[in-house]
């Protein structure tokens, strides 16, 4: 029970990367990208990609990787997503829709259907691990995906928080008519925000590549894990996020110490219970009255009806 805690206490890590872009994205443009999962899968396979054709250290080809996708995140935004958000909410949602399908099956052509992974160039460090007192045992590598996670979303934080970029990010998401008012370039603020969201995904995936394998058509369900830890961890809060990735990666791992499907089935049943409980509170709140009902003892009742 102790492993699978901290097990999944680190598979929060990644989740918390995978999500942190998509938070962001939403956060900022109002968008749901549902290319997220599959640029995060174009992310690894770039990575794969400089490591076998070029022999490069995944860690040297990971730093080439994410300042392209950062481009590709503006270039995406400028030519694409910023056409269709003036359309509404449905237009952006197909939009994305198709662009995942292209990039799915343009990685089909260009690698084929076999599973990829990084973690023949990673040497030892694919299955290295430390041993804990009682036993546990514990990777080093999911251990370093969980502190760079806690790092990138400190980073991202600083940002937000004391940059002018950061204040301009925060004030787009939270009034975009009255940030415009004080002068803040909504294009510039978004082309930022899809730059950092895209090389987050990029990130993650090559996070994913190094300690499982990945597939051209793995993105749908790289998004639906990262739209599960938003939903859990709340949209618009970083820390949130690392949270709702922590919450999801434990309900998965305790999960699995059921059955071998309970792993993906108890992160599902994490995210409805919490889908509920947030409509509940927000229906209750819409009629005025407490999200949880006060109970009271019968006879407090009669006595409150008859008065």
């Amino acid at each position: 029970m102790t492993e699978a805690l901290i097990q999944g206490l680190l598979l929060g890590g990644f989740y918390a990367i995978l999500a942190a872009g998509l938070s962001l994205m939403f956060g900022v443009m109002r968008i749901i990208n549902l290319a997220h999962g599959d640029l995060a899968i174009v992310g690894a396979f770039g990575v794969i990609a400089l490591t076998e054709r070029f022999g490069l250290s995944p860690w040297l080809a990971l730093a080439l990787v994410l300042p392209v996708m950062a481009l590709v995140g503006i270039a995406l935004q400028r030519w694409l997503f910023a056409r269709t958000l003036r359309a509404g909410i449905l237009l952006p949602l197909l939009v994305t829709f198709g662009l995942g399908a292209v990039l799915q099956n343009t990685l089909y052509g260009a690698f084929g259907s076999e599973a990829r992974s990084l973690g023949s160039a990673l040497g030892d460090l694919a299955w290295a691990s430390w041993e804990l007192p009682g036993g546990i045992i514990v990777g080093q590598l999911p251990v370093i995906t969980f502190v760079i996670a806690v790092a990138v979303l400190g980073a991202l934080q600083l940002l937000l928080s004391h940059t002018a970029l950061g204040r301009a990010i925060r004030a787009a998401a939270s009034d975009p008519e009255a940030a415009a008012l004080c002068g803040v370039d909504a294009r510039r603020v978004h082309r930022a925000a899809a730059a950092i969201a895209v090389a987050l995904a990029g990130l993650a995936g090559a996070a994913l590549a190094m300690q499982a394998t990945v597939e051209p058509y793995g993105g749908p369900t790289l998004l639906i894990q990262a739209f599960e830890a938003v939903v859990i961890g709340g949209i618009g809060s970083l820390w949130g996020t690392l949270l709702g990735g922590v919450l999801l990666g434990v309900a998965q791992s305790l999960g699995a110490l059921w059955s071998p499907q309970g792993f993906q089935l108890a992160g599902h049943l994490l995210f409805l219970a919490v889908l509920g409980a947030r409509l509940w509170r927000n229906h209750r709140h819409q009629l005025g009255r407490p999200a949880l009902p006060a109970w009271r003892h019968p006879r407090a009742a009669r006595k409150a009806v008859r008065a």
